[in-house]
C-alpha cells in the first residue's frame, strides 16, 4: 500500500537525496505547513543584488538596489567621497560639487547620483577619477546639465568607470578633459601649461566634446637686423608673427596680451608636431643682406617669421615683410625703401606690424641712421633729427605682454635701427644716444645697436632675445656683426581638470 503522509520525525536527517524522487513527483502539498526547517535543507539563503538573503527573508526589488543617502549640499569645495552601492542626492544650489569615486572598485561595484535642486548647468558637479579611469580616459568628469541622474558602473582597469545610465545628460560619453604630453609642461591649479622652445610633439591622449579645447600662444622667430656701413644705413629686424587665444573658460582668468582672440582651439586624441620658428641671420658687410625669421606652427595656427632689413635700396618685399616688418634702409645719397609690411600674410587679429619708415628727415645731414623693426605692439619707429648734424636711428616697436604661463612676459619686439657714422639708437628708448648705449628696451626683446666714433670703435647691434621672436638690432658701423633674429615659441594651456 502507498504510503500518503510521512510525519515530521518519520524520516531522519539526511536520509532522503535527491536521487530518491523521481522528476516532479514532489509538489508543496505534499508537505505540511512549516514542517521543514532551514536546518533540513543544504542551503540556507539564495544571493539577489549581488547579496545573501536567508530562507525566509525578504528583499525589496526595486530602485535598482541603490542604499539613498541623505541630501548633499555643496559649499564648493567639500568632497564627498561616494560608496558602491549608495545613490546620493546633490544639492548644487549655492556652489558647485565635488564627488570622488570610491578608492577601490571590483567589476558590478555602482554609485548614482541625482541632481536634487535642478543646478547642475549653473554650478557644475565634477566627479573626481580617484586613480581609476572613467569611461576609459585617466580625467575627471563634469556634469553640466540641469537635472541629471547618473548611473556609473565599474568594468576592468582600461576602461574603468563607464556611465550606465545618464537621463537629462548629452553626450556626457563625450565630456572629456584634456590630457596631454610634450614640451616643458607645468601645471597651475587646474590648469596645464606645455612650452616648446623647440620643435616638438603636442601629444593628446584625452580629450573630446566640448571640453578639448586648448589656448596658445605661438610666436615666430624674429628677423635679422640690417647692417650700416659705405652705401647705405640699416635697420632692426621685425619681431615674429605674435598669435596667441584666451578664454577664461578654457584656460584660466590670467591676463592675455590684446591681440589675443577669444576663439580656443580645439584639439582631437592624436600628435600635433610643433614647429618653433629660428631667428633670422643677421647682415654681414655692407652688401650682406639679413634674412626673414621661420615660422612657427601649431595645428591650424602659422605664425610667420619676422621680416629682415636688408642691405639694398630695392624692396625685396618677400625678405623685408613678414609677421612684423623689418626697419627701412637708407641708402647713402639714393632714395629710401617703402615699408616693410608687418601681418603678411595677414590674419585677424593682426600678428604684428609695420617696419619702420627708411626716409631722412632732411637729405642735407651729413649723419643717417636705420629705422627700428615693426614689433606685435607697434610699428617701427623712423628716423628723427633735432640738430643739423644729429639723427637719430628708429626704435624698435613694442612688444606686447601675455600671462599665460602665470607670470607677465614681453615679447615680440622689433629691433632697434642703427646709425653710421657716429649716432645710434637703443630699441624703445627716445631721444639721440651720443656715446655708446648696451640699454634695450621696448621689453627687452629687441636688438640694440649704437656707435662710438665709427670704425674699429663700434658699439654693434645685438640678437632679439631668445624664445621671445625680437627682432636683431641693426649694426653700427663696419667691423662686426649685428644682431640676429630671436627664436620663437609655442605656449598650449588647458583646463585639464
Amino acid at each position: 500500500m502507498a504510503i500518503n503522509k510521512v510525519g515530521s520525525k518519520g524520516i531522519e536527517d539526511g536520509a532522503v537525496a535527491a536521487v530518491d524522487f523521481a522528476d516532479e513527483t514532489v509538489s508543496n502539498d505534499k508537505f505540511a505547513n512549516a514542517t521543514i526547517e532551514n536546518a533540513k535543507l543544504v542551503n540556507t539563503s539564495i544571493t539577489a543584488a549581488g547579496g545573501s538573503v536567508s530562507l525566509g527573508g525578504s528583499v525589496t526589488f526595486n530602485n535598482q538596489f541603490v542604499d539613498w543617502q541623505s541630501v548633499v549640499t555643496s559649499d564648493g569645495s567639500t568632497v564627498t567621497t561616494m560608496e558602491s552601492g549608495k545613490g546620493y542626492f546633490i544639492d548644487n544650489t549655492s556652489a558647485a560639487g565635488i564627488v570622488k569615486l570610491p578608492a577601490s572598485a571590483s567589476i558590478g561595484d555602482s554609485v548614482s547620483i541625482k541632481d536634487y535642486a535642478g543646478n547642475f548647468g549653473t554650478n557644475n558637479l565634477t566627479i573626481q577619477r580617484n586613480s581609476h579611469n572613467i569611461q576609459g580616459n585617466a580625467v575627471n568628469s563634469e556634469i553640466k546639465t540641469n537635472r541629471a541622474n547618473v548611473v556609473l558602473v565599474y568594468v576592468d582597469s582600461t576602461k574603468g568607470w563607464l556611465y550606465w545610465e545618464e537621463s537629462n545628460v548629452a553626450d556626457l560619453q563625450l565630456n572629456t578633459r584634456v590630457a596631454a604630453t610634450g614640451g616643458t609642461v607645468a601645471t597651475s591649479g587646474d590648469f596645464k601649461i606645455h612650452s616648446f622652445t623647440g620643435d616638438g610633439t603636442f601629444c593628446v591622449s584625452a580629450g573630446a566634446g566640448p571640453f578639448a579645447v586648448v589656448d596658445y600662444l605661438v610666436i615666430a622667430g624674429g628677423g635679422g637686423g640690417g647692417y650700416a656701413g659705405p652705401g647705405g644705413i640699416y635697420g632692426g629686424g621685425g619681431a615674429g608673427g605674435y598669435r596667441e587665444s584666451h578664454n577664461s573658460c578654457t584656460s584660466g582668468p590670467y591676463t592675455a596680451s590684446p591681440l589675443a582672440t577669444p576663439t580656443s582651439l580645439p584639439v582631437s586624441v592624436q600628435g600635433y608636431p610643433i614647429t618653433v620658428g629660428a631667428g633670422g641671420t643677421n647682415a654681414v658687410g655692407p652688401c650682406g643682406t639679413g634674412s626673414k625669421g621661420s615660422d612657427s606652427i601649431f595645428s591650424t595656427i602659422t605664425s610667420a617669421g619676422g621680416g629682415a632689413s636688408i642691405s639694398s635700396a630695392s624692396d625685396n618685399a618677400p625678405l623685408r615683410n613678414g609677421g612684423s616688418g623689418g626697419g627701412g634702409v637708407t641708402p647713402g645719397g639714393g632714395s629710401a625703401q617703402p615699408v616693410a609690411s608687418g601681418n603678411t600674410p595677414p590674419v585677424s587679429p593682426p600678428q604684428g606690424n609695420n617696419g619702420g619708415p627708411s626716409a631722412h628727415p632732411s637729405p642735407s645731414h651729413k649723419f643717417y641712421a636705420g629705422a627700428g623693426g615693426g614689433g606685435a605692439g607697434g610699428a617701427g619707429g623712423g628716423l628723427t633729427t633735432s640738430s643739423p648734424c644729429q639723427t637719430s636711428a628708429g626704435v624698435g616697436g613694442a612688444g606686447t605682454t601675455s600671462n599665460i604661463t602665470g607670470s607677465p612676459v614681453v615679447r615680440a619686439s622689433g629691433g632697434g635701427g642703427s646709425g653710421f657714422p657716429q649716432f645710434a639708437k637703443t630699441s624703445g628708448v627716445a631721444g639721440h644716444i651720443i656715446v655708446p648705449s648696451a640699454t634695450p628696451g621696448g621689453g627687452g626683446a629687441g636688438g640694440v645697436s649704437n656707435n662710438a666714433s665709427g670704425g674699429s670703435g663700434s658699439v654693434h647691434g645685438t640678437a632679439g632675445t631668445a624664445n621671445t621672436g625680437g627682432g636683431g638690432g641693426g649694426n653700427a658701423g663696419p667691423g662686426g656683426a649685428n644682431g640676429t633674429g630671436g627664436k620663437g615659441i609655442v605656449i598650449i594651456r588647458y583646463k585639464f581638470q
